[in-house]
C-alpha cells in the first residue's frame, strides 16, 4: 500500500523524458530527404520514386497507430511501444540489403511497410500514456512527447549524411536501424500506466471542461459523434498543408530565393527545430487559451505565410515564413492529442487518437504528391502556394464549428460544478 504522504506524480516527468527518447529515433522518418540525392546517383532513380518509401511510410502508419493504440489501452503502453520499436528497426536493417536499381520495391517494402508499421506503433503509445499522467498539463504533455519526434530529423539528418557511402547508399540503414532498436528499448522499458486510483494533488478533473476518465468514450462511442470526424479533418488539412512545404522546401527555396543546393539544405535542417518547436509551443499553448482557438490560429498564420511565400525572396523572409508553416504543422500533432483527451477522455486515448492518424496518412500522401504535381504543371511553386493559402482559409472555419460533445450533451449528462 503507498504511504499516505507519497506524491503520486513521482516520477512522471521520467517518463516524459524516456517517451521523448522513444520519439527522437521514430522522428528520423523526417530525414529522408537526406537520402534523396545519394539514390538518384547510385541507382538512377528519379525523384518520384526516390521519394516512394517516404511516401509509403506515411501512408501505412495509420495501420500501426490504430492497432497499437487499441492493444496499449487493453495491455499497457510497454509492449507494444518495444514491439514498434522491433519492427521499426527489422525495417530499417532489411532496408540496407538493398544495392539494385531492381530492388526499389525491396526499400518500398522494407523501408515504407515494415518500419512505416512499426513506427505507428510506437509513435501512439507515448501520448496515449502521458495523457494520463499529466491531466492537469494534457497539452504541454503532448507536445513535449511528440517534440521529439519532430527534432529527430535534427540529429539523424547530419548523422546520416556522414555514414552514407556513395556506392552503397543502403548500408547506412544498418547502423541507424541498431541505434534506433537500442534508443526505443531503453526508453520504452521505462513505459507504464497510471494505477486506476491516480490523481493530480491539487488538481480537480470535475472544475475542468474536459471528459474525465470514468466519462470516457470508447472508440465506437467517439465514432459515432461527428466530433471525432471534424478533429480528424483539421488533422488531415493541417497535415496536408505543412508537409506539402516540407516535402518541397529545398527545391522551393531555391526557386523563391535563388540560393544554392547546399544553402538549401542547411535552411532544410535549421527547420526541422520548428517542427519540434511548434509540437511543444502549440501544445502547451492550447492549455492557456483553448483547443479549438489554437487550430484557429494555426490556419490563421498558414493563410498568410503561403500567401507570401511566392514574393518571399530574400533568404530571412523566406526562413521567417517557412519556419512558422513548419511550427503550424508540428503544433497540430502537439495539440490534437490533447484534444482528443479532452473531447473523449483519456480511458481510451490510444485507440481514438490512433484513429484519428488515418489523418496524417492521407495528408501525408497527398500533400507531397499534389504539390509536386501542381509545381510540374505550372513550372513552379506560386500557384500551389496560393491554393494551399485558400486551402487553410476554408480550413479556419472547422475549429469555429467543433465543440466538445459532452457540451453539447450537457442537459442528458450533467457536468460537474
Amino acid at each position: 500500500m503507498a504511504n499516505a504522504h507519497e506524491d503520486p506524480t513521482q516520477g512522471r516527468w521520467l517518463l516524459a523524458g524516456a517517451a521523448v527518447l522513444v520519439q527522437l529515433a521514430l522522428g528520423a522518418v523526417y530525414a529522408w530527404s537526406v537520402f534523396v540525392n545519394p539514390y538518384m546517383e547510385q541507382m538512377g532513380w528519379s525523384r518520384t520514386q526516390t521519394a516512394l518509401p517516404f511516401i509509403v511510410t506515411i501512408g501505412v502508419l495509420f495501420i500501426g497507430t490504430f492497432v497499437g493504440g487499441r492493444i496499449q489501452d487493453r495491455i499497457g503502453p510497454r509492449p507494444v511501444v518495444l514491439a514498434g520499436g522491433i519492427i521499426y528497426s527489422i525495417g530499417l536493417l532489411l532496408a540496407s540489403l538493398v544495392d539494385s536499381p531492381n530492388e526499389l520495391w525491396l526499400l518500398v517494402l522494407t523501408y515504407g511497410v515494415i518500419a512505416g508499421i512499426g513506427l505507428g506503433a510506437g509513435y501512439i503509445v507515448p501520448i496515449a500514456m502521458l495523457v494520463k499522467w499529466f491531466p492537469d498539463r494534457r497539452g504541454l504533455i503532448t507536445g513535449i512527447a511528440v517534440g521529439g519526434f519532430g527534432a529527430g530529423a535534427l540529429i539523424t539528418a547530419p548523422v546520416a549524411n556522414r555514414l552514407i557511402d556513395p556506392a552503397d547508399v543502403s548500408q547506412v540503414f544498418l547502423p541507424l536501424g541498431l541505434a534506433y532498436l537500442v534508443a526505443t528499448l531503453i526508453g520504452g522499458s521505462f513505459f507504464r500506466n497510471p494505477p486506476a486510483d491516480y490523481a493530480v494533488p491539487g488538481f480537480d478533473a470535475g472544475r475542468t471542461r474536459a471528459v474525465s476518465a470514468a466519462e470516457s468514450y470508447t472508440l465506437g462511442e467517439a465514432l459515432r459523434t461527428a466530433e471525432w470526424y471534424r478533429l480528424t479533418a483539421i488533422l488531415t488539412l493541417n497535415v496536408t498543408a505543412g508537409i506539402a512545404l516540407i516535402s518541397q522546401a529545398a527545391p522551393a527555396a531555391v526557386e523563391i530565393t535563388g540560393i544554392g543546393a547546399a544553402a538549401a539544405a542547411n535552411l532544410v535542417g535549421l527547420l526541422a527545430v520548428f517542427n519540434g518547436a511548434g509540437r511543444v509551443f502549440w501544445g502547451w499553448t492550447s492549455d492557456v487559451i483553448g483547443r479549438m482557438r489554437v487550430f484557429l490560429a494555426i490556419f490563421a498564420i498558414q493563410v498568410a505565410c503561403f500567401t507570401l511565400l511566392p514574393s518571399s525572396s530574400p533568404v530571412a523572409l523566406f526562413l521567417v515564413l517557412a519556419s512558422l508553416v513548419y511550427l503550424c504543422y508540428g503544433g497540430g500533432f502537439g495539440a490534437m492529442p490533447a484534444t482528443a483527451a479532452d473531447f473523449f477522455g483519456p480511458a481510451n486515448a490510444g485507440a481514438i487518437y490512433g484513429a484519428m492518424i488515418v489523418g496524417w496518412s492521407v495528408g501525408g500522401v497527398v500533400g507531397p504528391l499534389g504539390i509536386a504535381a501542381l509545381a510540374d504543371l505550372t513550372g513552379g511553386f506560386t500557384m500551389p502556394f496560393y491554393l494551399i493559402a485558400v486551402l487553410a482559409l476554408v480550413s479556419a472555419f472547422l475549429p469555429a464549428r467543433t465543440a466538445k460533445p459532452a457540451e453539447r450533451a450537457a442537459p442528458a449528462v450533467a457536468a460537474p460544478v
